[in-house]
């Protein structure tokens, strides 16, 4: 299309000043720009978003095509402080101005929020946040280490509302500065020395709060590898909710302020002592109970004939043992009465067959001198004296 000068009767064409407006953008090339995100829509991949001057009322619409995004190593969200290398692209169809991001960083805050979440997810990856290496608190700490600013209001609440729990508690306070530059060495040397102190139960290191940047000393790698390496309990007590230091991450407990602390760390002593009196009346309420059922018990088994009559078992077992002394006396009589009999039959018999009955029939026994019995008259010649054998005495006589 052919350039000429613009009036009324040659007025450009649309296409024509278009053009020119991006062939104008497009010599400026790529740069660097800082502002405040203030629009962050996500559509296919891709981010549409607006990013706000941040002192001037200016705003110009940018594009994260998602080739790039993907390639951006942090998350972004609307209310960033971020740098952008961009380049001004116009879109000649639709009659718009947008930056076409390539590179995108946080700033300032934002930059020290990236290198924390960098350190948050290092010491992650060791597993100084892991729950499994998390310290038990002890129920009645007598001993609480305090780390805290000298005369601060946390050091006021914690030991306040600790001795009102628990009168008897003592307490071990180090003083140190909890923000500035002294900040981490102090606070670090506090810990690192109540933890070296053999009475000291648990440690508090606590701050009510503030500003962000002050409280990122919390965060410093030096201060929490030195919590991490306490064999004390730890308790955090910064009481910031909205950007946790890491102290908080690696801490045995935390706790939302000072107050919180002292109540989670002292046992109240009303409430130890209601316990106590509930803890003794369900026990006698059981004890009650199980005395009582006993003695019902004692008293079924006493109700018992076997019980319930000293002589019960005696009267029982005597009746048995007449009934079993009779029966034995009539067994053993009739065994007696059958062996007399039998004794009678043999004795009957030894005598029918017993040499002194044949001689009580009338005969005799001879007998030679020696005692042998004659048994034919050839054994004793004439003159032979014999020994006669009657059945009531004996004779002598001389054969013939």
């Amino acid at each position: 299309m052919t350039q000429g000068p613009t009036t009324v009767e040659t007025p450009w064409p649309v296409a024509m000043l278009s053009g020119k407006i991006r062939d104008y953008i497009d010599r400026l090339g790529t740069v660097w720009i800082e502002g405040e995100i203030t629009q962050w829509g996500q559509s296919g991949g891709n981010v549409y978003g607006k990013l706000k001057d941040l002192t001037e009322d200016a705003t110009v619409s940018f594009t994260v095509w998602s080739s790039v995004r993907a390639k951006l190593t942090n998350d972004f969200k609307q209310g960033d402080r971020v740098i952008a290398l961009v380049k001004p692209n116009y879109w000649v169809k639709g009659g718009t101005l947008t930056m076409q991001v390539f590179e995108l960083r946080h700033v300032g805050l934002g930059d020290m929020l990236e290198r924390l979440e960098r350190l948050r997810k290092q010491l992650a990856g060791e597993g100084l946040f892991d729950a499994s290496r998390k310290i038990r608190l002890p129920f009645l700490p007598h001993c609480i280490g305090l780390v805290t600013g000298k005369d601060s209001d946390a050091e006021k609440d914690v030991l306040r509302n600790a001795q009102l729990r628990w009168p008897a508690v003592t307490f071990r306070v180090v003083h140190a500065a909890v923000q500035g530059d002294r900040m981490v060495s102090e606070v670090t040397a506090a810990i690192k020395r109540l933890d070296a102190d053999p009475e000291v139960d648990v440690i508090i290191v606590a701050r009510g709060g503030g500003d962000f940047q002050n409280l990122l000393g919390f965060s410093d790698e030096g201060l929490v590898r030195a919590a991490a390496a306490c064999r004390t309990p730890l308790v955090s007590a910064i009481g910031h909710e909205a950007d946790r230091p890491l102290l908080d991450e690696v801490a045995d407990l935390r706790a939302s302020t000072p107050t919180d602390a002292a109540k989670r760390v002292v046992p109240d002593v009303a409430d130890e002592l209601n316990r106590v009196q509930q803890a003794r009346a369900r026990l006698s309420t059981r004890l009650t109970g199980i005395l009582s059922s006993e003695v019902d018990r004692i008293g079924q088994l006493r109700s018992r004939p076997a019980l319930s009559s000293a002589t019960w078992i005696v009267d029982s077992r005597s009746e048995d043992l007449t009934r079993y002394v009779a029966r034995g006396s009539e067994l053993v009589g009739r065994v007696v009465e059958r062996a007399g009999a039998a004794v009678v039959d043999l004795r009957s018999q030894l005598r029918a067959l017993s040499p002194q009955g044949t001689l009580d029939r009338g005969y005799a026994i001879v007998q030679l001198p020696d005692g042998h019995v004659v048994r034919a008259p050839d054994q004793a010649p004439g003159g032979t004296e014999l020994r006669i054998t009657l059945a009531r005495g004996s004779l002598r006589a001389v054969s013939k």
